[in-house]
């Protein structure tokens, strides 16, 4: 079992950074693939960012990249989401995730392949 506690969000202007970070217990952290998705009310949980266990390989949505950043620290089991220029269409719950997984260079972008989820945190992003 893993566990994702999710931290970093809040509130920020248009254009502001804001850094999540997902801290993950429970199991050998560097044997997990993650990954960050985002859900507002009404929509369904959609994909931000992947990283593999090694960190080696990332992935990102279209409407994020060149402003979202995914990052690990295999030692503090600690995974990364740096927001720079946001949106007020990046408001919504974002969401960590977790997958077991034996490839170490292999990213994940659909929410059903991932074994384990954290609470979420908001972020809201005014204009």
């Amino acid at each position: 079992q893993v566990q994702l506690v999710e931290s970093g969000g809040g509130l920020v202007q248009t254009g502001g950074s804001l850094r999540l970070s997902c801290a993950a217990s429970g199991r050998t952290f560097s044997n997990l693939a993650l990954g960050w998705f985002r859900q507002d009310p009404g929509k369904e949980r959609e994909f931000v960012a992947a990283i593999s266990c090694s960190g080696s390989m990332t992935g990102q949505a279209n409407s994020v990249k060149g402003r979202f950043t995914i990052s690990r620290d295999n030692v503090k089991n600690t995974v990364y989401l740096q927001m720079n220029s946001l949106k007020p269409e990046d408001t919504a719950v974002y969401y960590c995730a977790a997958k077991r997984t034996i490839s170490r260079a292999s990213y994940y972008l659909d929410r059903v392949d991932y074994d384990y989820w954290g609470q979420g945190t908001q972020v809201t992003v005014s204009s």
